[in-house]
């Protein structure tokens, strides 16, 4: 009895006070607007009572907008319009569903800066009109439009034609109100002179040598009239276009190595949708080696290199200024292939001091040609300490040849009293030993026929054996 009085004394009251005071400093730190709720990473806004007015936005100094993947809004009639810079803050933001609402209005430029965006929910709310432009930069997996009030016109017919390219599974129940307040189903929905446009690009042959200039032109038809425009990407050359209402031309000048394979399209768009033509730009150009290394070791020794050109240049390999005949196990590989540029290796297998020296690569197609050079040392000589000796085999052919020269050059020289003193000497020393070996082979003739004699010889000892035991 006196811990419940404890507990519901001064000490509950500043309990609760402090509880208060972490979740209002919690709000605070987030600036979550009133009747939403916010975390490190979403905003939830589903209280309708008192219900916000406008997108919920995070005060500048508070919670880090960027980190927002997720805003959920429900029960909001009072939230009718979503402005141009409403979302703009939130570029990480991913899903975004807003159902059950007052939406009424979308500003075109709305979600520009927020690429990142999957998932669009906007279930039953007050839309009467929709444009894909607020849309068609996005990569949507999901857009949901069910139970708004749609009014039939050409400004909805990219619903149409979007749900068309989607499957059975993913196609919504969709509908739009006629002149007559009648609803009809947007599948069924037919407006005159309202389609998608078409475009037709006109390109001459697309491959083109290094430095010289093309021009591409287009047409474009359409109802409603579609705009024309061309993407070229991130093209390096210099290029300018000229467009009218139905006809564009795009001249290419000092056509760059590096826009080999780029990819060039003229779009037309209009409300329902768009169309677009594309052809690839083909540049021949002279090879360059860009990247020569000396050799590494992995599974075999690999002198890396990285050639570039178009048409694929031939490769020759030479080794001390002689041609390299390639074999299994000297061979070129080519691992990666890039459009225009090769990287791969000159791959040994097991080199040893036999393949040390200069190795050059040529590469060479129709537009011209280049090489470069690396010198390789794979391992060093025998009986060269410090493996730096590449002459070591052409130093012992030299001492041998001078040791031969040296040798022939005594035999035609005039002996010296010196050179006759050590001749004797050598006469006197082989007769000594001859002497010696001599005396030897006389005494072992004399013991072994001194032996033969002998009373302890192989017959007495046969007799020896045959006396009898007993007597």
């Amino acid at each position: 009895m006196l811990s419940w009085t404890r507990w519901h004394g001064p000490a509950m009251a500043r309990l609760w006070g402090f509880c208060w005071l972490a979740v209002g400093f919690w709000r605070s730190a987030f600036a979550c607007p009133q009747s939403c709720k916010c975390s490190a990473s979403r905003i939830w806004c589903s209280d309708p009572s008192p219900g916000i007015v406008a997108f919920p936005r995070l005060e500048p100094n508070s919670a880090d907008p960027e980190n927002i993947t997720e805003i959920f809004i429900a029960n909001q009639k009072r939230l009718e319009i979503i402005n141009e810079d409403d979302v703009e803050a939130y570029v990480g933001l991913r899903n975004l569903t807003i159902v059950d609402s007052g939406l009424k209005f979308v500003a075109y430029k709305a979600f520009l800066k927020n690429s990142n965006l999957q998932h669009i929910n906007l279930t039953r709310n007050k839309l009467t009109s929709l444009s894909r432009k607020h849309f068609h930069h996005l990569d949507l997996s999901e857009l949901i439009l069910v139970g708004n009030p749609f009014t039939c016109s050409c400004d909805i017919m990219w619903i149409k034609t979007l749900q068309e390219t989607k499957s059975s599974a993913e196609t919504q129940d969709l509908y739009c109100l006629n002149e007559s307040s009648k609803n009809i189903p947007l599948a069924n929905l037919q407006i005159p002179n309202c389609g998608l446009p078409s475009a037709n690009l006109a390109a001459p042959n697309l491959t083109v040598e290094e430095g010289k200039s093309i021009t591409l032109s287009c047409s474009v038809a359409g109802d409603p009239l579609p705009n024309m425009y061309w993407d070229v990407g991130n093209l390096v050359s210099k290029h300018m276009n000229e467009t009218s209402q139905t006809q564009g031309s795009l001249k290419i000048t000092n056509i760059s190595a590096d826009d080999s394979g780029k990819q060039i399209s003229c779009v037309a768009e209009n409300l329902v949708g768009e169309d677009q033509d594309s052809v690839n730009l083909t540049v021949h150009f002279a090879p360059t080696i860009t990247f020569l290394e000396s050799p590494t070791s992995d599974h075999h020794w690999c002198i890396p290199f990285t050639v570039k050109g178009n048409p694929k240049p031939a490769l020759q390999w030479f080794y001390n200024g002689a041609i390299l005949n390639e074999s299994k196990y000297i061979c070129t590989k080519i691992h990666v292939t890039n459009h225009t540029e090769y990287h791969g290796c000159l791959q040994l297998d097991n080199p040893t001091h036999m393949n040390n020296g200069d190795y050059t690569l040529i590469a060479q197609n129709e537009y011209g040609k280049d090489e470069r050079q690396i010198s390789a040392h794979f391992m060093g000589w025998p009986g060269d300490i410090d493996g730096g000796n590449p002459d070591y085999l052409g130093e012992l052919y030299e001492d041998w040849t001078a040791t031969s020269d040296t040798a022939n050059r005594s035999s035609e020289t005039p002996p010296t009293a010196d050179d006759t003193g050590r001749e004797h000497l050598s006469v006197y020393a082989v007769v000594v030993i001859a002497s010696v070996v001599g005396f030897c082979l006389l005494v072992m003739l004399f013991l072994l026929k001194l032996a033969r004699h002998s009373k302890f010889g192989m017959k007495g000892f046969v007799l020896f054996h045959k006396i009898p035991l007993d007597g």
